[in-house]
């Protein structure tokens, strides 16, 4: 039964993960790479469909800029096109060999508008959890109708599963503050 709870934490564990990346995609005002790495540029003439942080270095050498130095100095015209063209709302430049993105400060309402969006990203984390406790709670009940385990047994797992469900959804909880903060500071 170790086994089922270790599997229950490697799953819980990598919704958590997710739930982290998917929170690292909301602006907060400040200059950070995961503002633009992910966002799918044309090269090469269109032949190639590539992230940015796969054609060149991304470095924010102040809280509102982001510098990103291209591999590839014959592209660096399409990088920029591609990231202006992904509307997230950012404005590159070419400086030389390098692109420069100011961050605009984030309005009020914009601000209001993504702690919306975080809260609702925080939820889906909790859904996750509680399917992949729900799921595991299944597996007990019908291994205790199998009369595979004891019922003293089924109990135990059953709270100790729901005790690792709660350390999630707090560790949830502890995740949206710190990006509630982050979106809130100006």
């Amino acid at each position: 039964m170790n086994n089922l709870l270790n599997d229950l934490k490697q799953k819980m564990g990598k919704a958590i993960e997710v739930l982290k990346g998917d929170l690292t995609t909301i602006r907060t005002g400040r200059a950070t790479p995961s503002i633009v790495e992910h966002i799918v540029i044309n090269a090469y003439g269109g032949t190639q469909r590539l992230k940015v942080m796969e054609l060149c270095t991304i470095a924010a050498p102040d809280h509102q800029t982001l510098v990103l130095t291209p591999f590839d100095q014959s592209i660096i015209g399409e990088i920029a096109k591609g990231i202006q063209e992904a509307n997230v709302g950012l404005n590159p430049s070419i400086d030389g060999t390098v692109i420069r993105i100011s961050i605009p400060p984030l309005s009020q309402e914009r601000r209001g508008e993504f702690v919306k969006l975080m809260h609702a990203k925080l939820e889906g984390g909790r859904i996750m959890i509680r399917q992949i406790r729900h799921e595991a709670m299944a597996d007990i009940r019908r291994k205790f109708l199998a009369k595979e385990m004891a019922e003293d047994e089924k109990s135990r797992l059953e709270k100790q599963i729901q005790e690792l469900t709660d350390e999630m959804i707090a560790e949830i909880g502890v995740l949206g503050e710190h990006k509630e903060k982050e979106l809130l500071q100006i």
